[in-house]
């Protein structure tokens, strides 16, 4: 049998053409806008700007991707709980004391003032000397001791003892007890202690142990204590 010529003479082939309305390309850029903003806000953002808009990042996880490795301790293998809960509200006080020059003895010139606070309680405190300019004239001893029952054993823990016209810092009471200051005057002419605190404590109430002087709190030093005098020369 005779072979047949199968092939047929090259004829150009005509392109297809498809119509896309302007609502279905609208649809397509709009799709493709929105696909490339969830790729930016949920992926790129978390991952590399460590914002997560949407929240995707961290379902996913890759919010992860900045965040340095995370180490667990325990706050309690050190001693004392680094988070503590109280009983009492934290307060502000500013306490005024004056003193008088050297001369007017240990019921003018010096003087004790304490706080009472619990174990563990937390002072802010802060005070400085108004009416001296030489820090060798203002000597004080910071300290804090139990008050026992008569008879048995005193508890009693000295933190500074030194020579200044001011001090900043923070205590974390070691004991129940009151905490606070001997303040001595030794220049020649009268000062006021001004003592600025704020934590878990309460103030001593006048005549007790650690408040002998009566000083009131929260008044200038011509009101704290009513039947002092200056000394003034």
């Amino acid at each position: 049998m005779p072979e047949q010529d199968i092939t047929t003479p090259d004829q150009p082939i005509a392109p297809v053409q498809l119509k896309v309305s302007g609502k279905m390309l609208a649809l397509i850029s709009g799709g493709g806008f929105a696909f490339g903003a969830l790729i930016v806000l949920g992926a790129i953002m978390p991952a590399e700007f460590k914002t997560d808009p949407l929240g995707i990042g961290k379902l996913s996880g890759i919010a992860r991707l900045w965040a340095p490795d995370e180490k667990t301790i325990d706050p309690t293998v050190a001693g004392a709980p680094l988070a503590r809960d109280y009983d009492i509200a934290p307060r502000t006080d500013v306490i005024e004391i004056p003193l008088t020059d050297f001369l007017g003895g240990a019921k003018g010139s010096e003087l004790e003032y304490k706080v009472h606070m619990k174990k563990d309680a937390t002072l802010i405190f802060e005070w400085e000397t108004i009416g001296a300019s030489n820090p060798n004239d203002i000597g004080y001893d910071f300290h804090g001791h139990t008050t026992p029952a008569p008879g048995q054993e005193m508890t009693v823990a000295t933190y500074k003892r030194a020579r200044g016209l001011s001090q900043k810092g923070a205590l974390t009471a070691p004991f129940d007890g009151i905490q606070g200051w001997q303040f001595s005057n030794f220049g020649d002419k009268p000062v006021v202690i001004r003592v600025k605190l704020s934590g878990f404590y309460e103030l001593v109430p006048a005549g007790q142990e650690g408040n002998l002087a009566g000083i009131i709190a929260n008044v200038p030093g011509a009101q704290a204590r009513p039947d002092f005098q200056t000394n003034e020369r």
